[in-house]
């Protein structure tokens, strides 16, 4: 049955004739089916760029019926009885549009392929952007506190170090792993002043920002009513050497507003799915949103904390079907820890596909806003956690300083595994997601306030190097002992028909510190010491050894 959700407040208290005097404003409708669609699954490139399509392809996901747009014969009848249209949603099959007039909503709903209108937003009332309120920014940095931090690598961070460096970052960065081919869409409140701010000056020159897009105003300008997208585009993209240096500062980036500073509504969580849709679409490898759903302005679409359970908020559904056309989707898990009412994270950090990102203090110490889980159905929430108190932002006309909220932890962990991704492009979203909080440091004890803890960069591309390289079918045929070794390794290759092996061990990432060719003879078993590692630095390294037969690899600690 055809139904329209009003605000049900209202109607208990003055009846359906006062409602009909309140201006409505924002709807989604609902449609039936995709039927008679000009467009088809066997024809992607039609709706899809190449770059979404491949994207698919590398990972081995099929072009679905979600993935074809809405009818645009349903577009038009619904725009025909008088109701302008704003965005669609193909992965939900709907529409959202604005109408002042109720009576166009009651004739929309007589469209046989119309299933349902829900109002999502009524102006009269206007709450709290708490997400964004709960946050806080300190003073800015000196030119003299620049100076003080500059990194010991081959790139000046100036402030921004010790978040980059906290998750042991810096080793990707200096293999050359900046974000370089990647994408990363931005969904956020607005960009203003990303336009001027000095770290974003190498972005702008190098074409690094691939475009922008409104889905809170149809053609809107993204680079007004809010800046909290330029603080958050800032622990990714800055590249102001001696100053600032983000977590990606190669990468491109789309910058998409799917939230309306100015008001609470239901409609920002269909935003939230049609600006991941279009991301999607341009082929986009990375999501960040640092956004979060749980009140709204209509308390009637307020969420309960049942409705954390990964698959009943909208802009969760929306974030885990991103997730499952390839997207590595990270969400702020949220800035109300220290709520004991709500101290969970909203949507749609809860979704089972989400990379829930907390925050903690330069320290490593959980910052007490930081939303916590479980999801309501028992999940560990957030997943890793990443500097989210005193990170360092760019705000105001040229300044950088300290930010304070998820909002900032969920970007420096999306743009390090942006470049992590760079590395093993030919592993999947939750392949690279997996690495990650293997590599954090409660791995082996996870729980609901930090999640999995805080990542490893370095340990997490040692955990895909030995994922990725394998010697054939079969058992190994590598032993390497002793393990733990303090300077002398024994490696034992056993059974290659091969003439040769070329045997490497490497720092991370991908560093080659020691390389030599022995010679094999097929079929036997052949051994070689190395007694040359006694001033080698204590840590992980790998050891590959590579010949005709395939490449194997084994983690081995020095002490």
């Amino acid at each position: 049955m055809k139904t329209i959700t009003l605000f049900l407040v209202s109607i208990l208290f003055v009846g359906l004739q006062s409602i009909a005097q309140v201006a409505p404003d924002k709807y989604y409708i609902q449609f039936t089916d995709k039927n008679n669609s000009p467009y088809s699954t066997d024809n992607p490139e039609e709706f899809l760029t190449q770059r979404a399509i491949d994207r698919r392809n590398a990972q081995d996901i099929s072009i679905m019926e979600n993935d074809i747009p809405v009818n645009t014969a349903y577009l038009q009848g619904v725009a025909a009885k008088g109701a302008d249209l704003l965005f669609a949603t193909r992965w939900l099959n709907g529409v959202t549009v604005y109408t002042d007039n109720p009576s166009v909503i009651d004739d929309i709903l007589t469209l046989p392929y119309v299933e349902s209108a829900l109002k999502l937003e009524d102006r009269a009332d206007r709450g709290k952007k708490a997400f964004f309120e709960n946050e806080s920014y300190g003073e800015a940095f000196t030119s003299g506190d620049m100076k003080s931090k500059l990194a010991p690598s081959t790139l000046e961070y100036g402030l921004a170090l010790g978040q980059i460096d906290q998750i042991n970052g810096i080793p990707l960065h200096d293999q050359g792993y900046q974000g370089q081919g990647m994408v990363i869409a931005v969904l956020d409140a607005g960009f203003q002043g990303a336009e001027e701010h000095p770290v974003f000056d190498s972005l702008w020159a190098n074409g690094q920002i691939l475009g922008n897009k409104d889905f809170v105003h149809v053609g809107g300008n993204v680079f007004t009513e809010s800046s909290h997208g330029k603080s958050v585009l800032s622990c990714m993209g800055a590249n102001k050497p001696g100053e600032m240096i983000g977590t990606a500062p190669k990468a491109s980036f789309w910058l998409l507003r799917s939230e309306d500073v100015s008001y609470e509504n239901y409609i920002e969580e269909f935003n939230w799915v049609s600006a991941a849709e279009f991301a999607d679409s341009v082929g986009a490898d990375v999501i960040n949103s640092s956004l979060g759903y749980i009140d709204f302005d209509m308390p009637q679409w307020s969420h309960p904390y049942s409705d954390m359970d990964g698959n009943t908020a909208i802009a969760t559904i929306g974030a885990d079907l991103a997730a499952s056309k390839g997207i590595l989707v990270h969400n702020s898990a949220g800035n109300s820890g220290g709520n004991a009412s709500w101290p969970w994270n909203g949507s749609p950090a809860d979704g089972d596909s989400v990379f829930s990102i907390g925050a903690v203090d330069i320290s490593g110490n959980r910052a007490g806003f930081s939303s916590i889980g479980p999801t309501y159905d028992g999940r560990i929430k957030p997943a890793v956690m990443a500097l989210g108190a005193g990170t360092t932002v760019a705000y105001g006309i040229e300044g950088v300083g300290p930010g304070n909220g998820t909002s900032f932890s969920s970007p420096v962990m999306a743009g390090m595994s942006t470049c992590l991704w760079q590395a093993y492009p030919e592993k999947n979203n939750m392949e690279i997601q997996q690495a990650i909080k293997e590599s954090a440091s409660r791995y082996n004890n996870p729980d609901n306030l930090m999640g999995w803890g805080i990542p490893d960069f370095g340990e997490a591309w040692s955990i895909l190097t030995t994922i990725e390289i394998k010697a054939g079918e079969g058992e190994s045929l590598l032993q390497v002992y002793p393990n733990p070794f303090r300077e002398t390794l024994n490696v034992e290759i056993n059974g290659y028909l091969g003439e040769d092996a070329r045997i490497e061990l490497m720092g991370m990432p991908g560093h080659v510190i020691f390389s030599e060719v022995v010679e094999l003879q097929p079929g036997k078993k052949s051994l070689s010491v190395f007694n040359k590692f006694g001033a080698l630095v204590p840590g992980v390294y790998l050891l590959r050894v590579i010949t005709e037969e395939g490449v194997e690899v084994k983690r081995v600690v020095k002490q």
